[in-house]
């Protein structure tokens, strides 16, 4: 036990203090400081685009739009100025390309009385002004026929008001909309945390062992510390490592939304709006579950494949196939977001490798049996005993391998070393 601990420890201070850990992590901790503060980002950008507000010249051919259109507009007056002008459409966009006006637009009607726009600028990047146009020339037009059919305000009120229609279930135990919203939410989260969790500590895993052989460090680790207990120390240490860039980023999104909030004035930031809700303790609570035996699982088997290999360079190679199983169980959970009551998706929500992601993305979106939930997590423990039973086996043997890899081939191998 107290190799174990040695072991945990080393692991886990060596990469604690690892240029890629904090280079890696610093990068994370800025990507959530600005996906937290995406909506001031964005209010910023809006801001400054208010500050500089559009010229447009109005070229006019017989429509007399001017009054209406330049009162649909009096709402974004400190982004739109209508400019009446006496310019012809040629004069108009010479004036647009000289810089004398923002914008021009040319209205006119044709033999129907329909009214017919071109809207000129020396640039389209910008939707802003040309989509609040087409809007406004769009509700004169409107206005308009309404008129003409002696319908009054009244009346086209009632005809374009939305009808009353709402969502319920007759069941006790199905989520609710918001409910299911809020689930949708966290189950998404949690799929990239275990996926990227998967990937990157679990071939961190594969590497340190790798290393550690190619510079013949476990000759003497092996001759001081059982193989379990460096298997499992490396283990607990890489996790333990995980959780603490995990609480890092949880801490800075934590206070970057109360930041926010702060200076949202009333308004919500982007955490607050996700779990506006009370949030459910026991999905919160399964997400942790099924992180933690995801974890377990697939780190259990990078470490046995680790075990195998002599040279970094072979770590992806052998990694390879592991790596294929996150990425098709991610998949599927993403698919299963839209559909989690397909056969697919419950079928595989109770084959171990996928059901970290897949049996979690069920329990936050449906009802689901409480036999079904424990039969799942009673096949995930008992492969990863299972696992751990035989990559025990194979990491003592495995660890003194060394030359080219092949991986069927070096199981075997290893499991012969390790009954000499």
């Amino acid at each position: 036990m107290r190799n174990f601990g040695i072991i945990l420890a080393h692991t886990y201070k060596n990469r604690l203090i690892s240029k890629a850990f904090l280079i890696s992590t610093a990068i994370t901790l800025a990507f959530m400081l600005v996906l937290t503060n995406m909506d001031r980002i964005f209010m910023m950008f809006e801001e400054d685009a208010e500050s500089r507000a559009v010229e447009v010249a109005l070229v006019e051919e017989g429509s007399e739009l001017y009054e209406p259109l330049n009162e649909q507009l009096m709402q974004h007056e400190d982004r739109i100025q209508l400019t009446r002008t006496s310019l012809s459409e040629e004069e108009a966009l010479e004036a647009v390309s000289s810089g004398d006006f923002g914008a021009a637009l040319v209205v006119n009607r044709d033999s129907a009385g329909e009214i017919q726009a071109t809207y000129y600028s020396d640039s389209l990047t910008q939707q802003f002004t040309p989509i609040q146009l087409q809007n406004a020339l769009q509700h004169i037009k409107e206005t308009e026929a309404t008129q003409e059919l002696g319908l009054s305000g009244e009346v086209l009120a009632d005809i374009y008001s939305p009808i009353t229609f709402e969502t319920s279930t007759v069941s006790d135990t199905a989520r609710t909309e918001s409910e299911l919203n809020q689930a949708r939410s966290i189950v998404y989260v949690l799929l990239f945390v275990i996926y990227f969790s998967v990937l990157i500590f679990g071939n961190m895993i594969a590497t340190e062992i790798a290393t550690e052989k190619s510079s013949r460090v476990m000759e003497i680790l092996v001759s001081s510390a059982s193989p379990v207990a460096q298997m499992f120390g490396k283990i607990v240490g890489i996790g333990l490592l995980a959780l603490t860039q995990y609480g890092l980023i949880f801490l800075v999104v934590i206070l970057s939304s109360l930041a926010g909030a702060e200076q949202a004035e009333g308004g919500l930031s982007m955490l607050q709006a996700l779990f506006s809700e009370d949030i459910p303790l026991d999905l919160i609570g399964f997400a942790v579950l099924f992180f933690v035996l995801g974890y377990l699982l697939y780190a259990t088997l990078a470490a046995t494949l680790g075990s195998l290999v002599s040279r970094i360079e072979d770590v992806n190679q052998v990694i390879g196939p592991m790596n294929l199983l996150v990425i098709v169980a991610f998949f599927i959970a993403m698919f299963g977001l839209n559909a989690p009551e397909s056969s697919f998706i419950t079928i595989t929500s109770f084959i171990p490798f996928f059901s970290p992601m897949i049996m979690f993305l069920r329990v936050g979106m449906l009802s689901i049996p409480l036999w079904e939930l424990l039969l799942s997590i009673g096949l995930l423990l008992a492969s990863i005993g299972l696992l751990a039973t035989i990559g025990a086996r194979i990491f003592k043997g495995g660890v003194l391998l060394y030359g080219k890899s092949s991986a069927l081939k070096d199981i075997g191998r290893a499991l012969r070393m390790t009954r000499k």
